[in-house]
């Protein structure tokens, strides 16, 4: 038995609560491709609270705390801007709300560009004080030595290959990757190196779909796409995007729901019964006895 923390819905406070050891785990991940293939794609998500964590953990395989969240909670400009400190405290949160799913952290940026150790002592914070089962960062054969360092020192690191948002300075903007032999060549090698490297999974982000099939065909491990092929060994999406928070989002996402919608009808409802005086009401008043 492990203890978990979980979510108390009831009171929306955590109570530590004996769980059987039931995650999926990196070796399990990893074991989902085998003679190239992937018979059930896996399913990634991110969250980036308990609650979400919560909701998403049954339906997904990986949650991934993606530094999305600078974005999407904290209504910054690009993931340049993240924290250590912000991926740690989210991380934990996801981490507490689960106990399914395998919690893979971002690596903020300029928390592991510096070089091995500089990644190691990143990223061996974010495992011990989040609890999370492993760590993505971003850059392909650049970064193959960083992914080697923290392999053979005990923490799985999940590589992104494609389009690297960190990198949109050089990169020029947020374009689809591999238009070019030069751009297809280079995602393919810094596929292969960083499998080489030790990495158990990789993103491939907004690459074309021939070079996102290609990936997939000449990688052990699995290749997980955002913008990519439904070729891939798994998907993964912004949560928020996905459920429709945003009325821009890339190409490549799918809307499920219209989340904005719902909660903007509900605020606007509940406004104009203030106004009305219509709420509260008995049932949500304490009356003396």
């Amino acid at each position: 038995m492990s203890t978990t923390f979980q979510l108390d819905t009831a009171t929306s406070r955590a109570h530590p609560t004996p769980q059987p050891m039931r995650r999926l785990t990196v070796p399990a991940i990893r074991g989902r491709k085998a003679d190239g293939a992937t018979r059930d794609p896996l399913v990634m998500l991110t969250a980036y609270t308990a609650r979400q964590a919560q909701l998403l953990d049954e339906h997904c395989d990986i949650l991934l705390v993606g530094d999305s969240l600078g974005q999407v909670i904290y209504g910054l400009p690009s993931t340049l801007q993240v924290t250590l400190d912000m991926m740690i405290a989210h991380g934990a949160a996801v981490v507490r709300g689960s106990y399914h799913s395998l919690v893979v952290v971002d690596m903020p940026f300029g928390t592991y560009e510096g070089g091995p150790a500089k990644a190691f002592e990143s990223a061996s914070r974010i495992m011990a004080e989040t609890g999370c089962a492993a760590v993505k960062l971003e850059g392909g054969e650049a970064m193959a030595e960083t992914i080697a360092f923290l392999s053979q020192r005990g923490i799985p690191v999940m590589a992104h290959v494609g389009l690297t948002p960190q990198a949109v300075n050089s990169l020029g903007g947020y374009g689809a990757r591999g238009r070019s032999q030069q751009e297809h060549d280079k995602i393919i090698a810094d596929g292969k190196a960083v499998q080489d490297a030790g990495a158990f999974a990789v993103v491939a982000e907004g690459v074309i779909e021939p070079i996102a099939v290609a990936l997939t065909g000449s990688l052990e491990i699995p290749v997980i796409g955002i913008g990519a092929s439904a070729r891939c060994d798994g998907q993964v999406l912004v949560t928020e995007d996905m459920l429709g928070m945003f009325e821009r989002v890339p190409r490549f996402v799918k809307r499920y729901e219209d989340l904005a919608g719902v909660i903007s009808k509900a605020a606007g409802t509940y406004a104009a019964e203030v106004r009305a005086r219509e709420f509260p009401t008995a049932d949500q008043t304490y009356q003396p006895k």
